[in-house]
C-alpha cells in the first residue's frame, strides 16, 4: 500500500489527466454553449474540436509526461535534457500544441538555447499546465530551489513574470497539499503571496461565468474561483471546465491541485475507469518515481 504522500501524488497526476480529458470536450466553448449542448458537462466523452476518443488527453498531460521523463533520466533538473524531451515530444506530432510552446521549441531547435528571451507577450498558461513533475521532484527542497526549477522548465518556452509567478503558486499549492495543508492554508500562503505581488490574479470568492483564455491570469482566476467555491474534487473540476474557454488546461491545473488536496479516494471511479489506460499507468508510475528526485 502506498503512503499517504504517494497516494496524494498519484491523485495529483491522475487529476491532471482527468481534468485535461474532461475539459478537452468543451475547449473553446462558452458557458452558454456548453449548457445548450451538454447541460452540465460532467462525463469524459471525448469529442470536442480535437475529436478525441473518450479518455484521451491533450498536450497538458503529454508535455507533463515528457517533462517527467526528462527529470527521471538525469535524476534532477537539467535544462538541455528537458528541452530535448520537449523537442522530441513535438517531433512526435502531438494532438495539440500551443503557439508559444511551438515557437519556444523551434527557438531551441534552431539555436540550441534552452531559454527564450524575456517577453511581455508570453504570459500564457503553457508552462503552468505541465509543472506537476517539478512540484513532485522538488518536494522538500528550499523555495529558492523550487523557484529555480520552475523557471528552468518554464523559460524553455515561456519567459514572462506573470507566467513564472502563476506557475510557482500552483507548484507551491500542490506541494503544500501533498503534505496535508488545508484549503485555508493554501489561501493564506501561496495564493495570497501571488495576489500580493501581482494583484491582477485576484479572484472572486464566488462562482462566476468567466470564460478563460490561455492567459495565465485568466486561467488561474477561474481555477482558484472553482477551487474555493466547491468542496470536492468532482465539484471543482465540473465547475472549472463548464466555464469553457481553455478548458483542457484549466481542468488540468484544477485537477492537479484538487487531486493533491482531496486525495485519491475523492476521484470518481467512473472518471478513473474512463481515462486512457496507458496514460493512467504512466501517470501513476511517474507520480511515485518523481517524488523527491531533486
Amino acid at each position: 500500500m502506498n503512503s499517504d504522500l504517494e497516494q496524494r501524488a498519484i491523485a495529483a497526476y491522475l487529476g491532471l489527466a482527468i481534468g485535461d480529458a474532461l475539459g478537452a470536450t468543451v475547449e473553446f466553448m462558452t458557458p452558454r454553449e456548453i449548457q445548450s449542448v451538454h447541460g452540465v458537462h460532467k462525463e469524459i466523452t471525448g469529442g470536442g474540436w480535437l475529436r478525441l476518443k473518450p479518455g484521451m488527453v491533450t498536450d497538458d498531460t503529454t508535455m507533463s509526461l515528457a517533462l517527467g521523463d526528462a527529470l527521471l533520466e538525469v535524476q534532477g533538473i537539467d535544462a538541455l535534457t528537458i528541452a530535448t524531451h520537449f523537442d522530441r515530444w513535438m517531433r512526435n506530432k502531438p494532438v495539440d500544441i500551443g503557439n508559444t510552446v511551438r515557437r519556444g521549441l523551434l527557438h531551441f531547435r534552431n539555436s540550441g538555447e534552452t531559454a527564450v528571451p524575456l517577453n511581455e507577450h508570453d504570459g500564457g498558461n503553457g508552462a503552468c499546465m505541465r509543472s506537476l513533475p517539478i512540484a513532485l521532484a522538488t518536494l522538500g527542497q528550499p523555495l529558492t530551489t523550487v523557484k529555480n526549477a520552475v523557471e528552468v522548465q518554464a523559460h524553455i518556452t515561456h519567459n514572462n513574470p506573470l507566467s513564472d509567478a502563476g506557475t510557482f503558486c500552483v507548484v507551491n499549492m500542490v506541494q503544500a497539499s501533498l503534505y496535508g495543508a488545508s484549503i485555508r492554508d493554501l489561501h493564506q500562503g501561496p495564493v495570497q503571496e501571488l495576489i500580493s505581488a501581482f494583484p491582477e490574479f485576484a479572484f472572486r470568492g464566488r462562482k462566476s461565468n468567466h470564460n478563460p483564455s490561455g492567459f495565465i491570469v485568466h486561467t488561474l482566476r477561474v481555477v482558484l474561483e472553482a477551487f474555493y467555491t466547491t468542496d470536492t474534487f468532482e465539484e471543482c473540476l465540473v465547475e472549472t471546465v463548464n466555464r469553457g474557454g481553455d478548458a483542457d488546461t484549466t481542468g488540468a491545473i484544477a485537477g492537479m491541485i484538487a487531486g493533491a488536496c482531496y486525495g485519491l479516494d475523492a476521484i470518481p471511479s467512473r472518471w478513473l475507469d474512463r481515462l486512457d489506460a496507458a496514460t493512467a499507468r504512466r501517470c501513476r508510475e511517474q507520480a511515485v518515481g518523481l517524488l523527491g528526485v531533486v
